[in-house]
């Protein structure tokens, strides 16, 4: 997979995502939006990769929010930074997606990270939600999965007082997993996706599936039910002779299963 916006490597059973855009605080346009997506995409329909770490390019920013350029002058969804895309992807996403916060994780980028299933972030990252304060907000991903982490009350201070957090501070609250010295990061980062990826990937699948269920609706109960238990009925003795009854077009042995 080559792309413009973001590199992506595999490290064994570990899928490294960087966005690289540094120059421009690795902030997303739509092209890198969709690239993420697109990227995310193809590691779902893999078995190498066991785990997913996004990261961004340099020592200063992880992201900084968004850049709409290029965009269409509508109100309609082509007019907007389709960061839904990312992160509606990595929910989708079977396996863990661990943040490794290198650096100012704002606006756009805070809500990235709170999107990831685990955080690290090195010593001096800094994390911050600024939105009402340009006049924008994300009243969705940013607000129902903040408040997962910290609590409604915290969670409404970041959105309406929108204070700067160091890492610590934000460890502090549950906002992030982790925080290492800055040189350690990849190294830390590494060492946390590698202990994950000996868990079963069946297993993780479905506790991700679980905590990502309730506010997924229908889609996220659909996500447990076809994606994980259908594959397991379908491979039962009660799915053969009901599948073999209905080509040949009998009436189904159902007895032998118990009620």
């Amino acid at each position: 997979m080559t792309y413009e916006t973001i590199l992506y490597a595999e490290d064994g059973p570990i899928g490294w995502l960087t966005l690289n855009r540094p120059d421009d605080g690795n902030m997303f346009t739509p092209q890198m939006c969709h690239e993420i997506r697109d990227c995310i995409n193809e590691i779902r329909r893999e078995t190498r990769t066991r785990v997913l770490v996004i990261s961004g390019a340099g020592d200063k920013f992880f992201c900084i929010g968004g850049r709409k350029e290029g965009m269409e002058n509508t109100t309609l969804y082509a007019g907007m930074l389709p960061t839904l895309e990312i992160y509606e992807a990595i929910d989708r996403l079977q396996k863990p997606v661990i943040a490794s916060v290198n650096g100012y994780a704002v606006g756009g980028g805070q809500v990235l990270q709170v999107m990831c299933d685990l955080t690290i972030a090195k010593e001096s990252a800094v994390f911050r939600q600024v939105g009402p304060m340009m006049g924008s907000f994300d009243a969705g991903y940013g607000t129902w999965y903040l408040e997962d982490l910290v609590g409604k009350k915290k969670a409404k201070e970041l959105w309406f007082l929108n204070p700067k957090l160091s890492a610590r501070e934000a460890l502090a609250i549950g906002l992030i997993n982790k925080v290492v010295a800055d040189d350690k990061l990849r190294e830390e980062t590494r060492a946390m996706a590698l202990e994950i990826s000996k868990r079963g990937a069946f297993a993780l699948a479905s506790l991700k599936a679980a905590f990502t269920a309730r506010h997924g609706g229908a889609g996220g109960l659909g996500r447990i039910s076809h994606d994980l238990l259908l594959r397991l009925y379908l491979d039962t003795d009660e799915a053969h002779e009901l599948g073999a009854a209905f080509r040949d077009r009998r009436d189904p042995d159902t007895e032998q299963f118990g009620h």
